[in-house]
């Protein structure tokens, strides 16, 4: 746990995040749920919750929806070659377009020449290629390439997971 944290609080922290890690529950008060778990009022859960995202513990508190059960069951990481010197004003550009869930620049690799990746999300193929057009509109000549991967398969995504306190 971050040094902000006391030795006391880390315990709590830690019975928070198994509390959560699966996610809030859907209750019309969640804080006072998981307050009445730790023995906390609603509002010294919440803060605790803050306190540990404001020292970087946990990193965000959002609702992640399901986009296959919404009806959104063509997916597809569009990767981009966008140039150096560009990507830091138009991967954020990219980033706030509405159809793109997450968007991320990384590193060139050896035989891997993409920079950028946006992971797009749609109803139908031909939605999500529509929306790779739109990228490459926005892109213009700093595109050099692009490419996309589209998923073929659900995967369970979830986030850190910690062990049950005995």
């Amino acid at each position: 746990m971050s040094a902000c944290i006391s030795p006391s609080d880390a315990s709590l922290a830690k019975r928070l995040i198994q509390l959560t890690q699966a996610g809030l529950p859907l209750v019309d008060d969640p804080w006072a749920w998981l307050g009445s778990r730790l023995g906390l009022t609603p509002g010294a859960t919440l803060a605790l919750l803050q306190r540990l995202q404001a020292d970087g513990v946990i990193r965000r508190i959002a609702a992640v929806p399901n986009h296959y059960r919404l009806g959104y069951r063509q997916n597809g990481m569009t990767v981009w070659d966008v140039d150096d010197e560009k990507i830091d004003r138009l991967g954020p550009q990219v980033g706030a377009l509405p159809f793109v869930s997450h968007c991320y620049r990384r590193p060139r690799r050896h035989g891997w020449r993409y920079n950028l990746f946006a992971m797009v999300h749609g109803r139908s193929a031909s939605e999500i290629e529509d929306y790779r057009g739109r990228i490459r509109t926005l892109l213009g000549r700093a595109s050099l390439a692009d490419d996309m991967l589209v998923s073929t398969r659900i995967l369970k995504k979830t986030g850190l997971r910690l062990p049950h306190a005995d």
